[in-house]
């Protein structure tokens, strides 16, 4: 079902000043949906602010050259937020939030989700959300329209950006007939699609380039090549001279195997634990492995985090990947 935007746009214009958050460990379609809201806010009259617990990766910085992106506990303090409406993208889950989490339930805003995840926490917000939509970017696109705002090239950029990534550059199966005319659409504002694949993917340190050689070299296979695994540890990003969001994308690259359906990476974070990401080609659904370690995420692809050692999540997580493998396959 998709989003009441008659609902959106008449809730919107209860606010004139709005604060835009997303997720920890922001990825493209959580920067660039920001970005994107904040350019179509503005554009009615809103006064925005867009503030992460997380500092936007380095080689995602393309997406914001005017530094619009404040991160909590840098540039501003908990105390120093005020906004008519908090406006929560890409997520809807406390544990995904941060440190912005607890700023987020002590303010006294109102609260506004706009997201395409299927799980979902009690945020004592207003939720927007279309399970359909490939990626948040999109649903920003229809905000745009219900709110009578034209597609400029700076906010298409980010928006393009958002929708090519978490489409995996239109491999995925939630990629449909609207994608398409909505990424002509972004096009037709000014997006060069080579320009935005080459700041992505053409501008790799050496350190990401060694620590993709790693996770590759560390893949295995299972049931017959239709379940791969690899991992990161916290080590690693050090001694490859890489950054932790190096490992973005790599989970993908283990599907190029021929016969690989589903796969698993475990990346340790510097706090401790791992952070899980699951991918799917096949009938595995990640969103329901995802959430039996309080994860979620879609069918494709979702993510979790489990606290210990590699050998006691692995030992916790694979086991459960795997029947949820044969499952898939009609082995039970």
């Amino acid at each position: 079902m998709g989003v009441n935007w008659k609902a959106f746009k008449d809730q919107i214009s209860y606010y004139n000043s709005f604060v835009l958050v997303s997720h920890i460990r922001p990825d493209c379609d959580a920067l660039g949906s920001e970005l994107g809201m904040a350019e179509v806010l503005r554009t009615v009259g809103k006064t925005v602010r867009i503030i992460n617990a997380h500092r936007t990766p380095e080689a995602l910085q393309f997406l914001d050259p005017a530094g619009n992106i404040e991160v909590l506990g840098d540039d501003v303090e908990p105390e120093d937020i005020a906004a008519d409406c908090i406006m929560i993208l890409d997520t809807s889950a406390w544990a995904q939030l941060g440190d912005m989490g607890d700023v987020i339930r002590s303010a006294r805003a109102d609260k506004i989700v706009v997201d395409h995840h299927v799980g979902e926490d009690d945020l004592n917000a207003t939720m927007y959300k279309d399970y359909q939509a490939e990626a948040t970017g999109h649903l920003v696109v229809q905000a745009a329209d219900a709110l009578g705002v034209a597609l400029t090239r700076s906010m298409s950029v980010p928006l393009f950006t958002a929708i090519a990534t978490d489409t995996g550059w239109f491999r995925f199966g939630s990629v449909t007939a609207e994608t398409y005319r909505t990424i002509a659409r972004l096009i037709d504002a000014g997006v060069v699609p080579c320009e935005v694949y080459g700041d992505l993917y053409e501008r790799d340190s050496l350190g990401r380039v060694r620590l993709r050689g790693l996770v590759l070299s560390r893949t295995k296979a299972e049931i017959d090549g239709t379940l791969m695994h690899t991992y990161v540890e916290k080590e690693d990003f050090e001694a490859m001279g890489a950054a932790p969001n190096d490992t973005e994308d790599a989970i993908n690259l283990t599907l190029a195997v021929k016969g690989a359906q589903a796969a698993v990476i475990f990346v340790g974070q510097v706090r401790g634990g791992f952070k899980l990401s699951f991918r799917s080609q096949g009938e595995m659904d990640c969103n329901e492995v995802a959430q039996q370690f309080g994860g979620g995420g879609h069918k494709a692809a979702a993510g979790a985090f489990v606290e210990g050692t590699l050998d006691e999540v692995q030992s916790r997580v694979l086991p459960v990947v795997r029947e949820a493998m044969r499952v898939a396959l009609g082995q039970h």
